[in-house]
């Protein structure tokens, strides 16, 4: 038996392939661009290639994400909530915070003892888009998104990038850009200010595992959240795929009916 999870994101399009004891027998991440039915398709072929199974032998198929709605296959759709927490948990397996940034809205999602969630707030409104926020900061400081931790941490200090809202950091960044302060300086203050919006949404309890695409990429803004809240805080194994694995084991259920 073999079951896909989907994450469709606003970023990335993730699709996980697991065997009848959940375990992941293929993986793929594409990068979200034009229609997302087309990068569904184009990260389900190359798991399914990795997994050396046909796309007929999928006995279920659940899809995640912004763009859930756009998997025409898929035999269910959750919540990112509950297939980041479910994906988490399954790794770690004991009462923990999820830290879920992605893309668009990054979440703090409670889970018990059992894998249950028992609470999750997301950013408010006028805070989402945190990987956007990042990329278009890479692109003004002429670097590779990768690279953008590199520049944090050769700063003695940060430049003063707001939490409150994407735009308006965005406008601050090029702002501060005008007023002559250095790349590190504006790079590590966006570090800080994704990790405050992550402090603002609800309280943090150890132990803290991250997932989502931002981690992967940023770096710095965990290390930043690290140290903004004075708590420990670790990246899951494959924090991208989290959501997509989570899913990919709901569909395992619904398989086994």
């Amino acid at each position: 038996m073999v079951v896909a999870g989907v994450d469709l994101g606003t970023e990335c399009v993730k699709t996980v392939v697991v065997d009848g004891d959940g375990k992941i027998v293929g993986r793929a991440t594409v990068p979200t661009r034009g229609y997302f039915q087309d990068c569904f398709q184009e990260a389900t072929g190359t798991a399914l290639q990795e997994a050396k199974v046909p796309a007929a032998q999928l006995a279920a198929v659940c899809a995640t994400g912004f763009a859930a709605s756009c998997v025409p296959i898929a035999s269910q759709a959750l919540s990112e909530t509950l297939c980041h927490a479910r994906g988490a948990w399954h790794t770690v397996k004991k009462e923990m915070t999820v830290v879920d940034i992605g893309g668009r809205d990054p979440k703090v999602i409670h889970v018990d003892a059992r894998g249950a969630v028992t609470a999750s707030r997301s950013v408010r409104k006028c805070a989402v888009g945190i990987g956007t926020f990042l990329m278009f900061a890479s692109r003004h400081l002429d670097v590779h998104p990768t690279r953008l931790m590199d520049l944090a941490t050769s700063a003695a200090k940060a430049a003063p990038v707001g939490s409150y809202c994407s735009v308006f950091s965005e406008v601050e960044v090029i702002e501060l850009l005008r007023q002559g302060s250095t790349a590190g300086e504006i790079a590590l203050g966006c570090m800080i200010s994704i990790a405050d919006r992550i402090l603002e949404i609800d309280h943090l309890e150890n132990p803290i595992y991250i997932t989502g695409g931002v981690c992967e990429y940023f770096p710095g803004v965990v290390k930043a959240l690290a140290e903004r809240s004075a708590l420990s805080v670790e990246i899951l194994p494959e924090p991208i795929l989290a959501g997509a694995f989570g899913a990919a084991l709901y569909a395992l259920d619904q398989a086994r009916g």
